[in-house]
């Protein structure tokens, strides 16, 4: 079976992004058993522990799934860049009455061993994000048994995956919430909207293209699967889930959040990424290309965001969402998953009244 012939066999053509922090193998699971693809995000997880989350979520359900990878470089900074940054960083530290971190021995898991680990473990679906896999590195997930997606933010993006052989693109566009995926140039140049970013991609490339940012309820996905996508991924929708990992102030900023509050920084991680407004956001906007590059940054402010969770104060949270985060709801997973078919199904047919075609 080709990976487009799997997207096709979907009884729901949604995706669930795999949003590290903010869900894990329930909502894989849920998204799943409702007949969508369920996405379980690895990037905190050890090597050592990879194959048994992969198989954890095998076991509960027959469907496929996606697991993902974050490709975090492995940084070592100079002593002296870290002081900087922490120096940087003391004043908030010191607001929330906590000492400075010291320097981390370890900023991330070693990327080439968590893919052996996801390799040996042969998910259904091996999806990457922040950089791209090599020839060789494709050619052992297929020979295990998995198909390739890469995330582009680029037209040329998705055509660097597709040249060293991944199975599918997962097109992001700039209204996407969390880390933006973009490796091969600038965020300015890597900032195209969803809908520009599918068409031209779908005109470059012969593999199936997957649709994500600011896709919140059927009508986005009717209208991306119109223009041509394959299938839609969809993560800021999920924030508000039963299942999501999300915490109470997290889910709260988001409740009193407006319409247009969300922002990319790169103060929280060292990358670039979309939330909602703070006042960290705000106030580090004029530091923010100065800081170390992900996932430096976003280790030496881990204490920090924690520490703020569990005094429920939002201003110093990376509160990742997408542009369109106003129309969360809560609820199950799974119900939702059924509800914005069933929408996306009657925009179609309204759609088909409409131009005058037949149902």
């Amino acid at each position: 079976m080709s990976f487009k012939a799997l997207l096709e066999s979907l009884p729901i053509p949604i995706l669930q992004a795999p949003m590290a922090g903010a869900v894990f193998d329930a909502m894989t699971v849920a998204v799943c058993e409702a007949g969508g693809m369920g996405g379980l995000p690895l990037a905190g997880v050890a090597p050592a522990d990879i194959g048994a989350a992969i198989d954890g979520v095998r076991a509960r359900t027959g469907a496929p799934f996606a697991a993902n990878l974050l490709m975090a470089p492995p940084l070592r900074p100079e002593a002296a860049e870290l002081d900087s940054a922490l120096a940087r960083l003391a004043p908030w530290y010191a607001e929330l009455g906590l000492p400075l971190p010291e320097h981390p021995n370890r900023f991330s898991y070693d990327f080439d061993a968590q893919l052996e680990a996801l390799t040996r473990a042969a998910p259904p679906v091996a999806s990457f994000s922040f950089s791209i896999l090599t020839p060789a590195q494709v050619d052992a997930l297929h020979a295990a048994g998995s198909y390739v997606v890469g995330s582009a933010n680029t037209v040329a993006e998705a055509i660097a995956w597709v040249e060293v052989g991944a199975d599918g693109v997962c097109a992001q566009g700039y209204e996407a919430g969390g880390h933006h995926g973009h490796f091969l140039a600038d965020i300015e140049a890597s900032s195209v909207g969803t809908l520009a970013l599918v068409a031209t991609t779908l005109q470059a490339v012969d593999v199936p293209v997957i649709a994500a940012g600011g896709i919140m309820d059927g009508r986005g996905v009717a209208a991306a699967l119109a223009l041509g996508a394959s299938a839609v991924q969809m993560g800021s929708a999920f924030l508000l889930a039963d299942e999501a990992t999300v915490s109470e102030t997290w889910r709260q900023a988001i409740a009193d959040a407006g319409s247009d509050a969300t922002r990319l920084t790169r103060a929280f991680s060292g990358r670039y990424a979309r939330g909602l407004e703070n006042r960290f956001v705000r106030e580090m906007a004029a530091q923010q290309d100065a800081v170390p590059p992900y996932p430096v940054q976003n280790r030496l402010t881990q204490a920090m965001r924690a520490a703020a969770d569990k005094a429920g104060d939002p201003e110093y949270m990376s509160l990742w969402a997408g542009q369109a985060v106003k129309l969360a709801r809560p609820g199950s997973a799974g119900e939702m998953v059924k509800a914005w078919w069933a929408q996306a199904r009657e925009t179609a047919q309204a759609l088909a009244a409409r131009t005058g075609a037949r149902p």
